[in-house]
């Protein structure tokens, strides 16, 4: 006879998908060999959003994916939405697989009389259902401290990192944006066997733009490769490449996780010196098409096999070599 964790681990995954990651959620189930689970999202006239499930889920483990991006708000209510749901449908387990936490980024009190987004998001998550949440490149490590469930925080590097090698790219340097993504900078650098150059740049205020201020480290006669988490309007990646072409850089690429790309981004993009922007899947609900000299990586692989080793209760440390 087979123990009850032996049966309940031959249960098929059953993962469903929000409005935000429809795309990723079927590659996602095509990694893992299943169906996408089988939901609806309505949104009414008012701006109201209504989730229903469309197959039964008592007593068993679920993984919903959806990012949080463009409509940001809709995107994180829908989410809870769906915590709510399963649980009130008697899901054994909830994990909430979320690419993309847009409000990541509100992960301090950096000045008087302002909200820490990220806490106040990580509890409402919580507070609807979930059980765990497995993400992708936090803006900063400690948002996982925010929550008090399980947080697995996946690295889009080795995907990433597969695809620079392939390129072959020869006196390769790794550039990060500002000093505070210097850390993983390294981490790539030491993936790639390069070495590293660190931007210097200044943010006045929450304009969303970034002046260049200097660069340390030596770029002339390389091909450069900037890193970093997310790039919304591509303005920091477009005012680093120029700056690295000056300082005699031979070509310079870019790669991010979240290629969020608001409106007009990719046509700047297009229009830069930049010889290519690579992204992943993590957000797919942008503004306009994403075209071009913009290269978009899956991260479906990567995604379904930590959906898989929670499935299973194996460990998640192979997912972390860098």
């Amino acid at each position: 006879m087979h123990s009850d964790t032996e049966t309940e681990n031959r249960e098929p995954m059953l993962v469903f998908g929000g409005s935000g990651s429809p795309r990723l959620t079927r590659a996602i189930c095509d990694y893992l060999g299943v169906s996408v689970g089988r939901n609806e999202t309505i949104r009414f006239s008012d701006g109201n959003i209504f989730v229903r499930i469309l197959e039964t889920v008592r007593g068993r483990r679920v993984y919903v994916v959806q990012s949080t991006a463009f409509p940001t708000n809709d995107n994180f209510m829908e989410l809870l939405f769906w915590n709510d749901a399963f649980r009130r449908a008697s899901a054994e387990k909830i994990t909430v697989v979320m690419p993309y936490f847009s409000y990541a980024k509100g992960d301090k009190k950096d000045e008087p009389r302002v909200s820490i987004r990220g806490r106040v998001c990580a509890e409402a998550i919580e507070m609807s259902g979930a059980d765990r949440v497995v993400t992708v490149d936090l803006h900063s490590p400690q948002v996982s401290g925010f929550f008090r469930i399980p947080v697995d925080d996946l690295y889009a590097l080795p995907v990433i990192a597969d695809h620079v090698r392939a390129q072959g790219f020869r006196d390769l340097v790794v550039v990060s944006p500002d000093i505070g993504f210097a850390k993983q900078a390294r981490k790539f650098a030491r993936a790639l066997g390069a070495p590293v150059a660190i931007a210097e740049k200044e943010r006045m205020c929450h304009d969303e733009h970034a002046h260049f201020i200097d660069l340390i480290g030596d770029v002339r006669g390389k091909t450069a490769l900037i890193v970093d988490d997310f790039t919304a309007t591509a303005g920091t990646i477009i005012s680093v490449t120029d700056a690295l072409l000056d300082h005699g850089a031979t070509e310079v690429y870019a790669a991010v996780t979240h290629g969020v790309l608001t409106n007009g981004a990719a046509a700047k993009v297009n229009a830069s010196r930049l010889k290519e922007l690579i992204i992943t899947d993590s957000v797919e609900t942008h503004p306009g098409p994403i075209l071009g000299r913009i290269r978009v990586l899956s991260i479906a692989p990567l995604l379904g096999e930590a959906i898989r080793r929670i499935h299973n209760r194996e460990s998640m440390s192979d997912l972390f070599p860098y």
